[in-house]
């Protein structure tokens, strides 16, 4: 009975202390532990260690192997990027790539829903990881009582069955808990844990990852990044949806939501023009562009 509660309780602390731990880590610390134990047994079998006494050579050669061994384990797992040029000189393991470095997603950025587009194209890792607390904050949003927190939920659950079943993406769900706090913060745990990339639309969040080392990736820094440049001179259609600011001007939007006054075009509101760009102007809320009419186009489409 007693050998059995002893090893109940072994098992029980073996757990609790693995909790967290990742493959890759589990791997690290082995590797470690095996160069610690070697390193070791060299040094316990040279002359160096040799005593008398056989309690003493025995007492040493026993704090030599839980030294080496100890400070093989943690070198391992404190070596950043699988590499271990501090034990081995010249000799790193590392990915190849930044392709196939995994991406680990938040949720704003499954509800997002650009994501698998993303993906589909291979500028960025096609390895997807979700923790397990990211689909639980998920379902509770989609069981929510508030209709617009529901909707979110659902779109993001669909999103992510929609991602599962993608033969282009590989999708893991990773059960790791990775202690207390906020989401963020576990979500910035995770990713350290997993050396991985965060995925999320979160500005603060993308802030905070970097602070602490962390590889974070903006989906709205990439809208921004990918908005077409407009110079003035160029030409395009463009439909007026509203009233400007003075009262000759009207406004329209080109497709990533960058607004566009174009003077003296009150009177065609609702209408497609054709239009100059004269000038770009850079605020704190984004660009504006301004424009004219072009001269001596064809008469103005309805837009229906």
């Amino acid at each position: 009975l007693l050998v059995g509660f002893v090893f109940g309780l072994l098992v029980v602390l073996v757990d609790r202390l693995l909790k967290g731990i990742s493959l890759r880590a589990f791997s690290s610390a082995t590797f470690g532990l095996l160069l610690g134990l070697i390193f070791a047994s060299l040094l316990s079998g040279s002359q160096v260690l040799r005593f008398q006494s056989e309690t003493v050579q025995w007492s040493v050669r026993l704090g030599v192997y839980v030294v080496f061994a100890y400070f093989g384990m943690m070198l391992a797992m404190r070596s950043n990027r699988d590499e271990f040029s501090l034990i081995i000189p010249y000799v790193r393991f590392t990915r190849e790539t930044v392709e196939h470095e995994p991406l680990l997603v938040d949720t704003s950025a499954i509800i997002d829903g650009r994501i698998a587009e993303l993906c589909a194209t291979g500028f960025v890792s096609r390895a997807l990881i979700v923790p397990r607390f990211v689909l639980t904050e998920l379902q509770a949003l989609a069981d929510s009582r508030e209709p617009i927190k529901r909707e979110r939920g659902r779109r993001g659950l669909d999103i992510l069955n929609q991602l599962q079943r993608s033969r282009e993406i590989e999708l893991t769900i990773h059960e790791s808990e990775s202690g207390e706090g906020s989401v963020d913060d576990r979500l910035v745990r995770t990713a350290k844990l997993l050396q991985a990339r965060l995925l999320t639309n979160d500005n603060s969040l993308c802030q905070v990852a970097r602070l602490q080392q962390v590889g974070a990736l903006n989906l709205n820094d990439l809208t921004r990044a990918l908005r077409p440049i407009v110079l003035a001179g160029d030409e395009m259609e463009l439909q007026l949806v509203k009233e400007g600011r003075d009262p000759h001007q009207a406004v329209g939007y080109l497709p990533d939501g960058t607004m566009i006054v174009i003077n003296h075009a009150r009177s065609l509101i609702g209408k497609t023009v054709k239009i100059v760009v004269s000038s770009t102007l850079q605020t704190a809320g984004g660009r504006l562009i301004f424009g004219e009419l072009k001269a001596g186009s064809d008469q103005i489409s309805f837009v229906r």
